[in-house]
């Protein structure tokens, strides 16, 4: 009697169970976030910072008759002599504080203050309320017929009271090539002296223009430079005044391969066939 109370205890318990579970609310599903590009917002990018833009020094000049923009590996002496001036020349010119510190993308004057450079690269300088053109050719009164060009006629500087000399005795080992030699070679022995070739100034003194070792400068007028390189020993000093035939340096190989001088004129700047200028030997 007792187990027949107790099975129907549990089947009516069982049965409540049962009919709860059927009755209970489901349960809902989980909330789906959605996180596509559509959907989310995103903050504005913040604006690129303007980018400064350096104003070089004389940059309102490039491009100008008389002034040079700098290039890489420039240096303020090679400037000058690409020029045919001295490097102080162009660091006053220029008020440069400090000659060794010139910048990519600096513009320099290039030609004296108050000088009018013309297309042909002429620069025609006031001098004394006149003015002089710094060439070689000078005004004539009347024209006159040129004679007819020959492979023998050369220039000459006789035109501005100039009459080049060797500046050393040794043999020629290197000519004159526009592209690949600026100059003569002249071969000798370590210590051989090494003369002026005109009477000129110094302009440079130094060993700070390369491949050229110790190298001396002259100018001689508003027209010619000359330069004398690979020298053992300097013998003057820049701003010194020299006399044709003075002894400057002593022959060496500074930054060359052999004992020799290098020796290059320059007309405006521009290297000429020194050979052309010399006397015949």
């Amino acid at each position: 009697m007792m187990f027949r109370e107790f099975s129907r205890f549990w089947l009516a318990a069982l049965t409540l169970l049962v009919l709860a579970g059927c009755t209970s609310s489901p349960r809902a599903p989980a909330p789906v976030e959605t996180r596509g590009a559509s959907t989310r917002m995103s903050a504005p990018a913040a604006a690129p910072a303007a980018e400064t833009v350096k104003v070089m020094p004389g940059a309102e000049n490039a491009g100008k008759p008389g002034y040079y923009t700098v290039q890489r590996g420039d240096t303020l002496t090679r400037i000058a002599l690409d020029h045919g001036h001295s490097w102080r020349d162009l660091a006053s010119w220029n008020n440069l504080p400090n000659a060794h510190l010139i910048e990519v993308g600096q513009v320099l004057r290039v030609a004296p203050p108050g000088a009018t450079v013309e297309a042909s690269g002429v620069v025609v300088q006031p001098i004394g309320g006149s003015a002089e053109v710094a060439t070689s050719a000078k005004p004539a009164a009347a024209p006159a017929p040129a004679p007819a060009p020959t492979s023998a006629s050369a220039p000459s500087a006789n035109d501005e009271g100039l009459g080049f000399a060797w500046p050393a005795s040794g043999t020629v080992v290197a000519g004159f090539d526009e592209a690949k030699n600026k100059g003569l070679d002249i071969a000798g022995k370590a210590g051989d002296p090494v003369l002026a070739a005109a009477d000129g100034q110094v302009v440079y003194a130094g060993a700070g223009l390369r491949g050229y070792g110790n190298l001396i400068i002259l100018k001689h007028n508003n027209t010619f430079l000359t330069a004398y390189a690979h020298n053992q020993a300097l013998l003057v000093k820049e701003d010194q005044k020299v006399r044709k035939g003075q002894k400057i340096a002593e022959m060496g190989k500074t930054d060359a391969d052999r004992v020799k001088l290098h020796f290059e004129i320059r007309r405006q700047g521009k290297p000429v066939d020194p050979a052309k200028y010399l006397p015949a030997r």
